[in-house]
């Protein structure tokens, strides 16, 4: 973070603003500047979700250190592919958490107070999804002269939750309404959905329940329903996206180099032209061994033979990433039913949409055990969310990574390196992940 503060290059935004300003009387810019930063935080989040689990390869012959995704040791992480990798991901989002800062301290506006609380939310999750405990900034951003007196000391990922993600995704339910939705504008649904799943992440399952049900039970008050052709659950006129970064090609920097669908077809140079696992292709075959008929999502999602993805069909640069769809809120809530002990025939029911839509039959009366039935709906995240960020960090939220990659993973490499530019800058007051 000393960095970002110190280089003026990397502080241009879209529109540009001046944060510093005592004079503005319009934070409309700021505010716009906040959305803009997670444009960057995008393919880096897509990546990593993917390419980290057991969807996806990196062409292992070519373009070190990327292929140590899949070595889960030390030598990952080192300078180069923190630098490369993960710094961009750090970076835009404290730069959207120093924006949002300035709106919430200057702006009389309540709905740009909410909106910024909600994106400050956000960028707080993601970070600590990726990282574990980071630093906490709340105030605008800092001038270089008083840097030295800036506590950059790691917070724990618990005390983030608590006193930053939990209540600003509660004080943007607060003081939003409906309108932003499809706008790619924060709105008060699409933050009770990110509260929950927040929850989710705490392992605090009977509030996300509460957060999660809510949404589905508002959702059609909201016009968001589910998409009936799978085909269409992720383009931009979906009608089941709670929120989504809006991406595009004529916005100046929104993506450097390949954006996140092109990485999922093959077309960056580290991931491989067959990247896609044999083990994701077996669990599509297995969703439609058990559904009794081909499932629909299969062909939608990747290519068999060319071992491609293919689920989206945008233009890479014009791909919109979604946060948050009705699906992932329905799969997550019965989850969490299922977590504080509601019976198999009450949260089987709920998947029933979601494999209606991808022609299949209902798993209610195959499965009632409490184990069977997480086992259950985590196979339908991954057909039903492939390529689209979650894998790993269902995994790792859900305690089945050795389960499902097959191998004895240390839990010092569910977590991703910080930085290293950033350690360096702090004179060690920020502090590296153990293991790396």
């Amino acid at each position: 973070m000393m960095l970002m503060t110190s280089c003026d290059n990397e502080l241009d935004q879209v529109p540009l603003v001046d944060l510093e300003s005592n004079n503005l009387e319009s934070f409309a810019g700021v505010l716009n500047a906040a959305y803009y930063y997670h444009t960057g935080a995008v393919t880096p989040q897509a990546v990593m979700g993917e390419f980290r689990a057991d969807n996806l390869t990196f062409e292992f012959d070519d373009e070190p250190p990327y292929p140590d995704f899949h070595t889960y040791n030390s030598d990952l992480g080192g300078l180069a592919i923190s630098e490369i990798y993960f710094r961009p991901f750090y970076r835009d989002l404290y730069k959207s958490i120093l924006s949002a800062n300035t709106v919430i301290d200057k702006s009389e506006s309540a709905t740009e107070v909410a909106e910024a609380k909600f994106l400050r939310a956000l960028s707080y999750f993601k970070l600590v999804m990726v990282f574990g405990d980071v630093p906490v900034i709340l105030t605008p951003q800092p001038d270089v002269s008083v840097i030295p007196d800036v506590d950059l000391t790691r917070q724990p990922a618990t005390e983030v939750y608590n006193n930053v993600i939990i209540p600003d995704f509660q004080a943007a339910i607060a003081g939003l309404d409906n309108s932003g939705l499809g706008t790619g504008r924060a709105s008060k649904i699409a933050a009770q959905g990110l509260l929950g799943k927040a929850y989710m992440f705490r392992g605090d399952f009977a509030q996300a329940a509460i957060e999660l049900g809510t949404v589905i039970n508002e959702a059609e008050a909201a016009e968001v329903t589910l998409e009936a052709d799978f085909a269409n659950v992720i383009t931009d006129e979906s009608s089941e996206i709670l929120f989504a970064t809006k991406m595009s090609s004529s916005i100046p920097n929104s993506s450097t180099g390949t954006a996140f669908a092109g990485w999922f077809q093959g077309k960056d140079t580290k991931a491989d032209q067959d990247n896609v696992t044999s083990s994701l292709i077996a669990a599509f075959d297995a969703s439609s061994a058990a559904g009794g008929s081909e499932d629909l999502r299969k062909a939608l999602t990747i290519d068999s033979e060319l071992k491609r993805g293919v689920k989206y069909t945008a233009d890479q640069y014009d791909q919109d990433f979604i946060e948050l769809r009705l699906t992932d809120v329905i799969l997550m809530y019965a989850e969490a039913l299922n977590e504080t002990s509601s019976p198999a025939s009450t949260v089987l029911p709920l998947l029933d949409p979601i494999r209606t839509r991808a022609g299949l039959t209902s798993l209610t009366g195959t499965v009632s055990s409490q184990a069977d039935v997480k086992q259950a709906i985590l196979d339908e995240r991954r057909v039903e969310l492939a390529f689209e960020g979650h894998r790993w960090f269902d995994l790792v939220r859900t305690g089945t990574v050795d389960a499902e990659m097959e191998q004895t993973i240390s839990s010092n490499y569910y977590v991703f390196p910080i930085p290293s530019s950033e350690i360096l800058a702090s004179d060690g007051e920020i502090t590296q992940n153990e293991g790396y």
